[in-house]
């Protein structure tokens, strides 16, 4: 018999998109339709059946699944995306998988251009030892060249596209995310962050420099390109190995051409004084940088 997808715990709006606020628990209770609002209390659904749902109700906010279900994103990526490919060739509710380099690509419904890379791999997050194992992929760098997903989504919205130190991955500490499978989040940057950040276009390599931005503290490193060969879950953990799961991370240009002008890594923790566990609040997800067309 296959396994359960799963428990969906949730009281969402329908039209509401997934973000990493922290995880709050509902109570059980059954289904209720009130207005524009579907509010599902407790659900047990087999894959396949997981995977219609999901199809069906996409374009009103599958997402919003996902948002309550601390598992809800590895079982969109297991069971739907990376089954179809492994199928059919397929990508099922994801933009797109990739195999060979474990990962997939999903559209996230929080804003008009945010993408989402996930490991093909059960990876909790930033605190799984797995990203820090010798063999571990540089998801970093893949979600980096998936870029052109946020880029092919502003086009589509006839919104311009955006420079390198315009866009930002970014992930959340262990403890202000609600999935507990890895994923970084691209997305464009806001222009407040993207002015702090513009005067570290040009710091030393490979040193870290403090920061104040937008209220919180923050420690900022320049990498040289012209790749991201580097993997920053290995930069952050060189001085704080023990203490992942409260680190959260950015990644972004440092200047107009990532390859000419490198990136930076941009790092605060829920233990540094002023610090944060989400850099989430740099990125923009109404990509107000992006004028219309």
């Amino acid at each position: 018999m296959a396994p359960f997808f799963g428990k969906f715990v949730f009281q969402e709006d329908i039209t509401q998109a997934m973000s990493d606020k922290p995880r709050h628990r509902a109570p059980a209770g059954r289904a209720m339709l009130h207005g524009s609002r579907i509010r599902i209390w407790r659900m047990r659904l087999e894959p396949r059946l997981a995977a219609l749902l999901c199809a069906s109700v996409l374009a009103a906010g599958c997402a919003t699944l996902a948002a309550t279900d601390p598992n809800a994103l590895w079982q969109i990526v297991h069971f739907d995306c990376t089954a179809a490919a492994r199928s059919s060739g397929r990508t099922g509710l994801c933009a797109a998988v990739d195999l060979d380099r474990h990962f997939a690509i999903l559209k996230d419904r929080s804003g008009i251009a945010q993408h989402l890379l996930i490991p093909t791999e059960r990876v909790s997050g930033i605190e799984s030892p797995a990203v820090l194992a010798p063999d571990a992929p540089n998801y970093w760098a893949d979600a980096w060249q998936a870029r052109s997903y946020v880029q092919a989504s502003l086009v589509k919205a006839h919104r311009h596209a955006l420079a390198d130190d315009q866009l930002g991955l970014e992930i959340n500490s262990a403890y202000r995310r609600s999935q507990d499978q890895l994923h970084l989040h691209i997305d464009c940057m806001s222009a407040s962050a993207s002015a702090a950040l513009a005067k570290h276009r040009y710091d030393v390599a490979q040193r870290w420099t403090w920061d104040t931005i937008d209220g919180a503290r923050y420690r900022v490193m320049h990498i040289d390109g012209p790749t991201l060969s580097v993997d920053p879950f290995d930069i952050v953990a060189r001085d704080r190995p023990g203490a992942m799961a409260i680190q959260t991370i950015l990644v972004t240009g440092a200047g107009p051409w990532a390859q000419r002008d490198g990136w930076l890594i941009v790092n605060s923790a829920t233990d540094v004084d002023g610090g944060t566990g989400s850099a989430e609040v740099l990125l923009d997800h109404r990509c107000e940088a992006a004028g219309p067309i």
